[in-house]
């Protein structure tokens, strides 16, 4: 293939990209809040071409727990932060135009990110994004690796892969390692290496059947909780 074919037809690989992470108050992302966002574009050769940060207020307090987490504490915030729908609106316009354009965003766990993000447009008033085509290492791993042994933290994952994660837990780091550690599992597992539209659209497929074989886990254990299979953006129902 050469490389005047159309963006959409080349791999994912051979193409711009971007990388996208978020730091918030909470773990449940229908109720959390956005604290920090990073966005970083990055050429097909792996150069970082622009890199967006932001700091929010988010309007309530930031739990010590999420600040033991991310390092940002409630007063942090409101001395140093942005308005928060200033950032859910900067940032929104940039992911929006970076799909508009037809680059993929990749994301850990993407379907946190996306969802916590969809959540604050909705409070905010604004329009809805529409996710595509989004790429999560966290999905590609438990397709390509099933039976992997340990926990599939970003953390971990780096480290069995070899890519360097420093000052984890910042959406700085753990946006850019995000984009490194795909890169490394497909140069491991080539049949990753595709156009990113049809990587999303097959994602759609693999994140519910992973929900399926965690929810069907879970009933064999007798415990309760019921997976939520909806990627790239949970729906409103609490279901997870």
């Amino acid at each position: 293939m050469t490389s005047d074919a159309p963006a959409g037809s080349r791999p994912w690989t051979q193409c711009p990209r971007a990388t996208f992470d978020l730091e918030t108050t909470g773990p449940n992302p229908r109720t959390a809040r956005i604290v920090t966002a990073s966005l970083i574009l990055i050429a097909p050769d792996g150069e970082v071409l622009r890199h967006g940060e932001w700091l929010a207020d988010p309007g309530v307090p930031i739990p010590e727990e999420a600040a033991a987490v991310h390092g940002i504490t409630t007063e942090h915030a409101q001395e140093h932060g942005a308005p928060l729908k200033q950032v859910v609106y900067e940032l929104a316009s940039a992911i929006g135009g970076l799909f508009s354009d037809g680059v993929p965003i990749f994301a850990f766990n993407a379907v946190y990110d996306f969802t916590v993000l969809a959540r604050e447009l909705r409070r905010c008033e604004m329009p809805d994004l529409a996710p595509y085509p989004v790429l999560d290492p966290l999905v590609f791993n438990k397709k390509v690796d099933k039976y992997h042994k340990g926990k599939r933290t970003l953390s971990n994952l780096t480290q069995e892969y070899g890519v360097e994660l420093e000052n984890a837990h910042t959406s700085a780091a753990d946006c850019l390692a995000t984009e490194r550690l795909a890169g490394a599992m497909t140069r491991k597992y080539p049949q990753l290496d595709m156009p990113a539209g049809e990587l999303h659209d097959l994602q759609i497929g693999w994140a519910k059947e992973q929900a399926a074989d965690l929810q069907a886990y879970f009933d064999r254990i007798g415990k309760t909780s019921k997976v939520n299979g909806d990627w790239p953006v949970q729906p409103d129902s609490e279901r997870s």
